[in-house]
């Protein structure tokens, strides 16, 4: 990212002896999780949570799906949305939260750059082609998304507990 995040602990959430987690901790973590979890909204409201791999390129999240999947029609009609990952531990590990809106990359040169990164992460399997602005695998094309940090959330568990707050831009 071109600018540093404004950086807070939730001294209310935290052990009195925990202190804010630097974005590099959390930035490192985003580069190296396997799974992340997709919180989006159905056009009725409902909630739609679904696990899904993600790339973390150029200070964003990058992930694709189906155009006729559930989390991108949910992104189609409103495309905020939550990216989650973590460990399911209680009592060690640290998770992070990202919130921010969808974004549609169709821009073939950097679709392909995206799918170097994600063989690269993931290994043969998500191996993808480039073609009219998706990716393709196999018979299937998926729909490439970014997610600019707006808001993030880093939880420490363990001794000390502690959840810290990015806020990216004004």
């Amino acid at each position: 990212m071109s600018q540093a995040p404004r950086t807070e602990l939730n001294a209310g959430y935290s052990d009195e002896s925990a202190v804010a987690v630097e974005w590099a901790r959390a930035e490192a973590l985003l580069v190296e999780a396997e799974l992340f979890w997709i919180s989006t909204v159905r056009p009725d409201g409902r909630p739609h949570v679904t696990p899904l791999p993600a790339v973390w390129r150029d200070g964003k999240l990058h992930f694709c799906t189906g155009a006729q999947e559930r989390k991108a029609l949910n992104l189609a009609a409103n495309p905020q949305l939550v990216l989650t990952t973590g460990n399911n531990t209680w009592n060690k590990g640290f998770d992070v939260v990202v919130e921010g809106a969808a974004v549609r990359v169709t821009d073939d040169a950097r679709l392909r750059t995206l799918a170097a990164a994600w063989e690269c992460k993931y290994g043969s399997f998500w191996h993808f082609e480039v073609n009219d602005g998706c990716f393709e695998h196999g018979a299937g094309k998926a729909l490439v998304f970014e997610v600019a940090p707006r808001t993030a959330f880093g939880f420490g568990k363990g001794e000390p507990f502690s959840q810290t707050r990015w806020t990216f831009g004004d």
